[in-house]
């Protein structure tokens, strides 16, 4: 944590799973407290859980700056998303593979971000999702509207920045496919990626 962020990360991203929303389990509210003691970064929770609605306001306190929805896993949208906001802090949504723009445009009215899953969530190092580009394209159409940012999460290669940050998009969850695993240190690949 204390190399990416000398490297001079944007945001450290992190996701939250409960074993239910999707099979895997990993952070909680105690690794944000953690992250949060030791660097003033922007944070983001990503809640691949079941009823975030209830949990929201846990992982604010723990730290978090920005807090993502999957729509699936929510029964009033709308309200988590404005309590979010009421809270000042900055609202996403998740939008899966499977998940229609159609769906959930109206909730585009209380989102800073919308986090476009290019892998089905839960698991790393999955492959690209081809059809999610027209996915992208059509949110993009639809930011000035509504002003928010895209954010680009899974499989994330440098390829696949340098396209799609040319069509528009403005960030990109960095994993296995850019960031880890590599021989480079960070800030070696975190300035090879922002030139592209």
């Amino acid at each position: 944590m204390e190399e990416l962020d000398r490297a001079g990360i944007d945001i450290f991203h992190c996701d939250i799973m409960d074993g239910s929303f999707v099979p895997n389990m990993t952070m909680g509210t105690v690794e944000i407290q953690k992250i949060r003691k030791y660097t003033n970064k922007m944070i983001d929770c990503h809640l691949m859980i079941e009823n975030p609605g209830n949990k929201v306001d846990w992982f604010i306190d723990a730290g978090a700056d920005l807090i993502y929805i999957h729509p699936e896993s929510e029964r009033y949208v709308v309200k988590t998303l404005a309590h979010i906001k009421q809270r000042n802090k900055l609202a996403g949504i998740v939008i899966n593979p499977d998940t229609t723009i159609a769906t959930i445009e109206e909730m585009l009215n209380l989102c800073d971000y919308v986090m476009v899953m290019t892998v089905n969530p839960g698991f790393a190092g999955q492959q690209f999702l081809d059809f999610t580009r027209e996915k992208i394209k059509k949110l993009i159409l639809l930011k000035s509207k509504y002003q928010f940012k895209i954010i680009v999460d899974g499989a994330c290669s440098p390829h696949i920045i340098k396209e799609l940050n040319t069509l528009g998009c403005d960030g990109f969850v960095l994993g296995t496919s850019a960031l880890f695993h590599k021989d480079k240190k960070y800030i070696k690949i975190l300035k090879e990626l922002r030139n592209l």
